[in-house]
């Protein structure tokens, strides 16, 4: 089923068109991903799909009742309210359905009669579609996921990733046909991206997402939007897919350009010859000419990132950390860490968000200093730090300034000389662009020309804190290659697995307690030993679960290990919990009857929430008992 389709849409950025006469379509079980470079309007077509902003032609049709949310790159919250507030303002689907059966109760109360008795129905049975009854708890464990755990903590105070978080967690909940996301991985840690990408992959919501993450696009996405050349083409399949389809595609318009190339030639002869046309066929010939000369002359854009700097040579000294700790209001952060680095390490960081990755390179950077332990740097290290922050640009300045102000020209390797609109173009900022204002650019344009700041500085060691947050694929991609070229130091920390795994052999990983767990190996063969010892452990459990119940069944004497006063408690717990499930189950059943009156209404409502939370407790005191009672 088409849930929404957008026709031959057009939007403007300015005095630039960011595309025109572009069509798009979403259909049920649509898991899809947009591909497109930063400054090509990917947020903007987004925003339009979603109703949150109009395009200067076209349409958008959507099926009836259907309901989507957009997840926004940087969004906005009311800054004087604290979280709590926030989620209580939200006016979201489910909070809606609600709301209006708490006002259908009440009204019914007031005037029970068979109209507002057909409408109280009608919002049950909305809460029971949507599983409203137990949002509250729901929502909770979905905001713990995200850590998202201090309600009482007031919006101004969060972070750009804390907002980023909530905002996704609200989104998620509400459970909308269609999900517009963009770029939800950034500011999440690598184990929530992995939930993330698995509750997506089994979900029945379709969702349309920019992200750069290519494991999330080959695991969790089975249709890939390009959007290239102002025209959009669709790929089925995942990421991987998408790759192949889209070299073969450019291969047969290489082949079709060489083609006309030839005709042109063999042509220009006639043509020559011909100046006037003095027969219809002739003329024929002559617009038949022009149109493929037109593809002839057709050359894409290439401006590729093939940047060889000429790094300051590196001593036998590079970095040596002994017993380095760091403590932040009495909780540890870092503790006793020592590690010398040697020449040409690549180093990936990994760990939850909070576990002190940042402040590690704030403390080898120099940026902080340790509450104990030694630092020491050999004298010929350049080192460069890219902060996840970022900096504050002068936006009235010139791009091309930006750059000049640290240095005019740069040395490549092979001792050639770059000038600051050589080596900015190499970073595929054209000419046109190098003279514009930085206000003018995208915020993955205004990361990209951060980095390229770092990179003119010829470090021999390279701090990278999330470089790929905000890059589009050809910038990542082209980032990549001049990493893998990079013969000096290099330490990331990222989200991006396969960044890492294409960039780092070796992994620190901030772990509980301040330990940092030194690894040899890549992200991918890291997770899948984490993940064999998890399930050796399940395993275990299981077996060991299976030998107690055998032993259970050749002794049948029960409760041992259980104190008297446990064994009876164990006892009644056995026969309560079915009888308040039973409780439960009856007036639930009169809740839906329509036979109550508002009061009475009220009451069943109160009691069956208070059922739930104490059938929840005995159920996790029984589960404690049996398993001292094994």
């Amino acid at each position: 089923m088409l849930l929404l389709s957008a026709e031959n849409i057009e939007k403007n950025f300015g005095e630039r068109v960011l595309f025109s006469n572009l069509s798009i379509g979403l259909s049920t079980g649509d898991k899809a991903a947009l591909i497109a470079p930063n400054g090509t309007g990917k947020t903007s077509l987004l925003k339009i799909l979603a109703g949150k902003d109009q395009p200067e032609k076209g349409s958008v049709v959507y099926a009836q009742d259907l309901r989507i949310s957009l997840l926004d790159q940087e969004p906005e919250f009311n800054s004087s309210v604290s979280i709590k507030e926030q989620i209580n303002q939200a006016s979201t689907r489910i909070t809606r359905i609600i709301s209006n059966y708490n006002h259908a109760v009440a009204i019914h109360g007031k005037i029970p009669n068979a109209s507002n008795q057909s409408k109280l129905n009608e919002a049950i049975a909305a809460m029971d579609i949507s599983e409203a009854w137990d949002y509250e708890r729901k929502l909770s464990e979905m905001l713990n996921r995200f850590a998202i755990v201090n309600l009482d903590q007031k919006i101004a105070t969060l972070s750009g990733g804390q907002r980023k978080r909530l905002a996704l967690a609200l989104t998620l909940i509400d459970k909308p046909d269609i999900l517009l996301l963009d770029e939800p991985t950034n500011h999440l840690d690598i184990d929530m991206i992995e939930w993330l990408e698995s509750y997506l992959s089994h979900s029945k919501q379709s969702f349309l997402m920019v992200t750069h993450d290519r494991y999330f696009l080959d695991n969790a996405c089975n249709i890939i939007f390009e959007l290239e050349d102002k025209t959009i083409y669709t790929h089925e399949g995942n990421y991987e897919l998408f790759l192949r389809n889209k070299a073969a595609r450019e291969k047969a318009e290489d082949a079709e350009i060489q083609k006309a190339r030839s005709y042109v030639r063999n042509e220009l002869d006639w043509m020559r010859r011909m100046p006037k046309a003095r027969t219809t066929k002739a003329k024929s010939r002559i617009d038949n000419f022009h149109e493929v000369l037109k593809k002839a002359s057709s050359q894409k854009e290439n401006l590729e990132l093939k940047l060889e700097i000429n790094m300051k040579r590196m001593g036998g000294k590079v970095l040596e950390i002994k017993n380095m700790s760091k403590s932040y209001a009495g909780k540890e952060i870092i503790k006793d860490f020592s590690y010398k680095f040697n020449k040409g390490e690549r180093i990936g960081i990994i760990g939850a968000n909070g576990s002190g990755k940042s402040t590690f390179l704030n403390l080898i950077s120099g940026r902080i200093e340790a509450d104990k332990g030694e630092k020491e740097i050999g004298e010929t290290i350049v080192m460069s730090y890219y902060r996840q922050e970022g900096i504050e640009f002068d936006e009235s300045k010139k791009v091309i300034e930006v750059l000049t102000d640290i240095a005019e020209v740069i040395e490549t390797k092979k001792g050639n000389i770059l000038s600051a609109s050589q080596f900015l173009q190499h970073f595929m900022f054209p000419p046109k662009v190098q003279h514009q204002a930085v206000a003018k650019l995208s915020g993955g344009e205004k990361r990209r020309l951060y980095l390229l700041t770092i990179l003119i500085r010829n470090p021999n060691f390279l701090i990278l804190d999330e470089p790929t947050n905000d890059l589009d694929l050809l910038s990542l991609q082209k980032l990549e290659d001049f990493l893998l070229n990079f013969g000096g130091c290099l330490i990331i920390v990222s989200h991006d697995r396969f960044f890492l795994d294409k960039l780092c052999d070796h992994l620190f990983i901030f772990e509980e307690k301040a330990v940092i767990k030194d690894f040899y190996g890549s992200y991918t063969v890291y997770k899948d030993e984490k993940n064999q010892e998890l399930a050796l452990e399940r395993n275990s459990k299981k077996e060991k679960t299976k030998s107690i119940q055998a032993e259970a069944k050749q002794v049948p004497k029960v409760k041992k290990g259980l104190s008297f006063k446990e064994k009876r408690e164990f006892e009644d717990l056995e026969n309560e919990i079915p009888a308040l499930e039973s409780e439960k189950d009856e007036l639930e059943k009169l809740l839906n009857s329509g036979n109550s009156d508002y009061q009475e209404l009220q009451k069943l409502s109160d009691r069956i929430s208070k059922l739930m939370l104490i059938i929840d407790e005995k159920e996790q005191r029984w589960l404690e008992l049996d398993e001292l009672n094994q």
